[in-house]
């Protein structure tokens, strides 16, 4: 059996197997989205695949939506190419238990998948009146058009320089999409972004506004457009919050489905380093929560979970999430796990020292700083990360894939509950011990060598080439070789969102940085 299009005439084979079937007529809503599309989404990744995709399932199989999602991607076409079109854009979606079980579906709601091969279909569904909403997942790179010294990226520099059909940056793409729609009508829109990072409806609007305003500088816009795009009655860029764990492909997971005489269902890592696969394997526990602003309407996801609420709200949930009660814990897990040897979540969140870490830097130093968004318990949430999604041995996530641009990362992460201890009178910065160290192992990550001074590969990440050189000279095993190299990356607001030689964090950074150049298990030592 293979997933596609012609599986869906043969659901009782696929339910016998345990695999949940949609419930609609995918040929119908096919050609209703083809015809006046509502939804396009950039990023076609796991959590798009695994869970945004999964929700408009939901709604066509209960008769909410008649028009499915078109997935595209402008970053890596094998995706596209290898992934969703040989399956019919069809997902089978494992949803992983504590308990050891697991939960299939074959999630059948992208009804076409395009990349930039296809621009002119781009072009002609940012025209179409009937689009209400463009999400998008695609990290918080993918919102960056500067480097850490503020200089435009060739990308960006790239599209500022060239007329909108010549756009190769994301961010471009967007922009010359919606001079599209502009010039078609000024149609209303919301563009919808779903990454992880702190006020990401704003990072979106403020980097399509600089391209939109560098156009309509150089002619290839009138100012119209930017008072288009500034019009909130016109054009949305709401706020969200989402958080499900959706890790690289498991093998176990691909020899299960084999087993059950599911073919093809085959990993593969792109030319560009995508590891992806045509199944999802997920956890249980998932939010998402959007501020429910949509000029042109919107799908009616709150009948599959999701929280509509206001901006204020989705601020302090995502507050909560992003910056105190799960990612930065998760990138705690990921620095250190790399650097202990770990190749998996569950079995750093094992370790007694980092179990310990973790605990501190949650309940100890982040929680105090969070509002209660209300619709979500801060406490709850944090337990429930903690005790059951963490440690949850069957979620096959790495340190690998969490370590993966903490540059881009770490001011959400650390750098907002540090702003808070320094403008909150009750709170004490000097008594941060957690968020500090996990700072110094970072610096101590960049070195590539583990805790027993064997090398490993880094994550990706687009600093490396700029953070690499300034660390010249450092060596793992002398702490004599430290000679103040970290003090100008420590004053860089763009990286860690304050100067942490102004906040006085760089002293207690440094010593414990230099603790860990003392050889084989000083990093060991420095978190026991």
């Amino acid at each position: 059996m293979e997933l596609n299009k012609d599986a869906l005439k043969n659901k009782a084979q696929w339910e016998k197997i345990g695999v949940k079937m949609p419930a609609f007529d995918f040929d119908s809503v096919c050609a209703n989205t083809k015809e006046n599309p509502v939804w396009i989404h950039f990023g076609v990744g796991n959590i798009f695949r695994g869970y945004i995709a999964r929700l408009q399932n939901d709604l066509l199989n209960c008769g909410a939506a008649q028009r499915g999602i078109i997935a595209a991607e402008t970053f890596d076409a094998e995706i596209i190419d290898r992934i969703c079109v040989p399956h019919d854009g069809l997902t089978l979606l494992v949803t992983l238990k504590a308990d050891g079980s697991t939960e299939k579906e074959a999630v059948a709601s992208i009804s076409e998948s395009l990349h930039l091969g296809h621009r002119k279909r781009m072009e002609s569904i940012f025209r179409n009146s009937h689009l209400q909403m463009v999400s998008f997942t695609v990290t918080e790179k993918g919102y960056a058009l500067t480097n850490m010294q503020g200089e435009y990226m060739p990308a960006a520099q790239h599209d500022i320089d060239n007329a909108p059909d010549d756009a190769a940056h994301l961010i471009g793409i967007i922009t010359a999409l919606m001079l599209e729609r502009y010039k078609a009508g000024a149609f209303p829109l919301a563009l919808v972004s779903m990454d992880n990072c702190s006020q990401n409806g704003d990072r979106l609007k403020s980097s399509v506004l600089t391209i939109a305003a560098q156009w309509v500088g150089k002619g290839h816009a009138d100012k119209g457009f930017v008072d288009y795009l500034s019009d909130v009655s016109k054009v949305s860029f709401p706020w969200s919050m989402i958080d499900k764990i959706t890790p690289w492909p498991d093998n176990a997971i691909k020899e299960s489905l084999s087993s059950a005489g599911i073919e093809n269902m085959q990993p593969i890592i792109t030319s560009k380093n995508t590891f992806i696969a045509p199944f999802v394997n997920a956890e249980v526990s998932e939010y998402l929560v959007i501020e429910d602003s949509f000029p042109n309407g919107r799908p009616a996801l709150e009948k599959a979970g999701v929280y509509f609420t206001s901006r204020e709200t989705v601020d302090k949930v995502e507050c909560m999430k992003v910056t105190t009660c799960l990612n930065p814990l998760h990138t705690t897990l990921a620095i250190f796990g790399c650097l202990l040897g770990y190749t998996s979540i569950s079995d750093a969140m094992g370790d007694a020292d980092l179990n310990s870490l973790v605990k501190r830097i949650g309940y100890i130093e982040a929680l105090p700083t969070v509002v209660n968004p209300g619709i979500i318990n801060p406490e709850t949430f944090l337990r429930e990360v903690i005790e059951e999604r963490f440690p949850n041995p069957l979620i096959p996530d790495t340190p690998q894939r969490i370590a993966t641009d903490t540059s881009q990362k770490i001011a959400i992460r650390f750098g907002e509950t540090i702003k808070t201890y320094i403008n909150r009178p009750d709170l004490d910065i000097n008594t941060l011990k957690g968020i500090p160290l996990t700072i110094a192992a970072w610096f101590r990550y960049l070195l590539t060598v583990d805790d027993s001074l064997k090398p490993f590969e880094l994550s990706t990440d687009p600093m490396l080439p700029q953070l690499l050189p300034l660390l010249n000279g450092i060596n793992a095993k002398d702490a004599a070789s430290y000679s103040g190299q970290l003090r100008p990356i420590l004053s860089n607001k763009a990286l860690f969102g304050v100067d942490l030689n102004e906040c006085g964090l760089s002293d207690k950074i440094e010593t414990m940085f230099v603790r860990m150049l003392d050889g084989e298990g000083a990093v060991r030592s420095c978190c026991a």
